[in-house]
């Protein structure tokens, strides 16, 4: 076991950080300057079609599905560099790593060619979409009645499936134009239960109500919008599964996703801890000294420091872990997801204080990343009505191994 990089992830950290200079540093300041998030969302056009012409949208689908994907270390590495600059972009251009799970999961060999195509191509900017959140909340998604539960529907009518209800929240419910994104997995519920379905653009366009776009603090370039699915009509044979699997399909989807947010989180603090840092070691604040000198900054630096290692590290083997198919992934993906969102606010929160008064401009950048780092703890799974939750229901279930994780049992 070795905790260096390989030669070929040492290139893949070089291209990705170069990628990010040339693409994603400008992006993300003409996004911060652009008001309409419309607009902002447009912007991030040009770089997703270079990022697909690069090879960087099938290095997110899995080998055996035709894509080129490495390790979970090698995603870790990617989504770092990238949302060190801009997150928003990743965020856009990973809808596959959720959509497409259940697809490689239970997909039929006809539903993974059709909905995985369109993401092994070398040109355009295909995007996909997760429709799992809800307007009222979906943290109780499975509920039985006589609670709500999921409420978009999906009712059969003869050989399709029509689809009616709102979703919100996933980056490109709307697509790019209104019409959807090129595949959009539908948490749904049918007559046997809560279900996914596949519909894919053809079967949307004209049949997507966008209601509203979010205009976020943080993460402003992704199109974050709520929407209303209204007629949608879609082949019985798009079903993923069995109707009822849907429940087990939905949390499985957001191991990977929850794993990345430990990277996400990282990304935040490291760019934060950059800024204080420099700040630190050059700032005297009418002193004789850099402000560094003093051991109360200098014990926040380093415990800054230790905490960024220690979440970098935890979301390689969390993301490695999901990747893989470790039966223990989802344990990790929940540590990744809590702990690192969670150190992220409080890590820059305390980068804050390093800095002063100056920290609460907008023009410095701590401001920003502690508004990236606010939307972790409730993005891909709140902490507080999932994520820990999942936690609990692991540590009293029947059998549970405190040193399974680990490898240590």
């Amino acid at each position: 076991m070795s905790f260096s990089l390989s030669p070929q992830q040492e290139q893949l950290k070089q291209v990705a950080r170069q990628f990010a200079e040339a693409h994603l540093r400008d992006l993300a300041e003409a996004v911060r300057h652009e008001a309409d998030p419309a607009r902002r969302a447009d912007l991030a056009r040009p770089a997703f079609e270079k990022a697909v012409e690069a090879g960087f949208l099938k290095g997110l689908i899995p080998v055996p599905f035709g894509g080129a994907a490495g390790s979970g270390v090698d995603a870790a590495i990617l989504i770092e560099e990238w949302a060190s600059y801009s997150p928003d972009f990743v965020i856009s251009i990973a809808g596959p790593l959720i959509a497409l799970v259940p697809v490689y999961q239970v997909g039929t060999p006809e539903q993974i060619r059709q909905f995985v195509a369109p993401f092994l191509a070398d040109g355009g900017a295909p995007v996909a979409a997760m429709a799992y959140s809800e307007p009222g909340g979906s943290a109780n998604f499975a509920a039985a009645p006589p609670a709500e539960g999921v409420r978009t529907t999906a009712v059969p009518d003869g050989d399709e499936y029509v689809i009616n209800g709102r979703k919100a929240w996933a980056s490109h419910l709307p697509g790019w134009d209104g019409d959807g994104p090129d595949v959009m997995t539908i948490v749904c519920r049918a007559p046997g239960g809560v279900s996914l379905v596949v519909a894919k653009r053809e079967q949307l366009a004209g049949h997507i109500e966008v209601e509203h776009l979010y205009d976020l603090p943080a993460l402003r370039g992704c199109l974050t919008a709520r929407i209303g699915l209204v007629d949608v009509r879609v082949p019985k044979a798009n079903l993923l599964g069995q109707e009822g699997q849907g429940v087990e399909l939905t949390r499985n989807a957001f191991i990977g996703s929850g794993a990345s947010i430990g990277t996400f989180s990282v990304a935040a603090m490291r760019q934060a801890f950059d800024a204080a840092y420099r700040f630190a070691l050059t700032e005297h604040r009418g002193g004789a000294v850099p402000i560094i000198e003093h051991q109360a900054v200098a014990d926040v630096l380093a415990d800054a420091k230790a905490r960024i290692e220690a979440t970098r590290l935890l979301s390689w083997r969390a993301l490695d872990a999901a990747l893989s198919g470790d039966p223990q992934a989802l344990e990790w993906a929940l540590h990744a997801k809590v702990f690192g969102s969670e150190t992220a606010v409080e890590v820059i929160n305390d980068l804050v204080g390093v800095v002063g008064i100056s920290a609460y401009d907008n023009d410095f950048p701590l401001k920003r990343h502690l508004d990236e780092a606010l939307a972790y703890p409730v993005i891909e799974g709140s902490n507080i009505g999932v994520r820990r939750r999942q936690m609990h229901a692991l540590l009293t279930s029947s059998g549970y191994d405190p040193l399974a994780a680990s490898g240590m049992s």
